[in-house]
């Protein structure tokens, strides 16, 4: 990897790795699968999702790039050696990989690292409580725009219009995001755009 003054100290401990690439809709992991190391997104976006006993999904977290993962197995993962969750790109996507042990080192010696990680750590943990709540008190509509201003927050670029949100997500995606059915999601959508 280019090695160069712009890149934060996240990216230039990942850059002497190697990476993996993976086409849109590939799976990354599988619940089960055993966790090689840590992944750092370097391009395009991953949906870490999981699936009922009925095989309905429900997307826990969207990733993008910069964005570092699995970080629960990565800190508490003593004794555990599979991941409880699925993995998929989204789009085409670079990957790389590290060994748990070295990041660890890293990160416990490089305070900047450490302060990049927590922020990265601390926006997620944001955006999973404001879920949580419209989940609690939220009918599908309130569901619907909080997810899209979540994701514009998260995702978004400013244009003339507004703000376009760089995920390409479907009525599914976006269904499986806030626990509604795609067709419930999509009408939600509609009543949205009429307004």
């Amino acid at each position: 990897a280019v090695m160069s003054s712009s890149l934060t100290d996240l990216e230039r401990f990942f850059a002497g790795f190697k990476s993996f690439h993976f086409k849109k809709g590939e799976i990354i992991l599988r619940a089960g699968d055993p966790v090689l190391g840590i992944y750092f997104l370097n391009r395009g976006f991953v949906r870490l999702y999981t699936v009922s006993s009925e095989g309905e999904e429900l997307t826990l977290i969207i990733f993008q790039k910069g964005d570092i993962f699995p970080i629960t197995w990565t800190v508490n993962g003593e004794g555990e050696d599979s991941q409880s969750y699925y993995l998929e790109s989204l789009t085409a996507s670079e990957l790389i990989r590290a060994r748990r042990g070295q990041f660890l080192k890293f990160i416990k010696s490089d305070p900047e690292a450490l302060f990049e990680l927590v922020s990265k750590l601390s926006q997620r943990l944001t955006g999973m409580l404001v879920r949580a709540e419209s989940f609690v008190f939220g009918d599908a509509g309130s569901r619907v725009a909080s997810i899209l201003l979540i994701c514009s927050r998260r995702f978004g670029k400013k244009i003339n219009q507004g703000v376009e949100i760089q995920v390409p997500l479907t009525h599914s995606d976006i269904a499986s995001l806030i626990g509604v059915a795609r067709e419930t999601a999509s009408l939600e959508i509609k009543k949205l755009e009429k307004k």
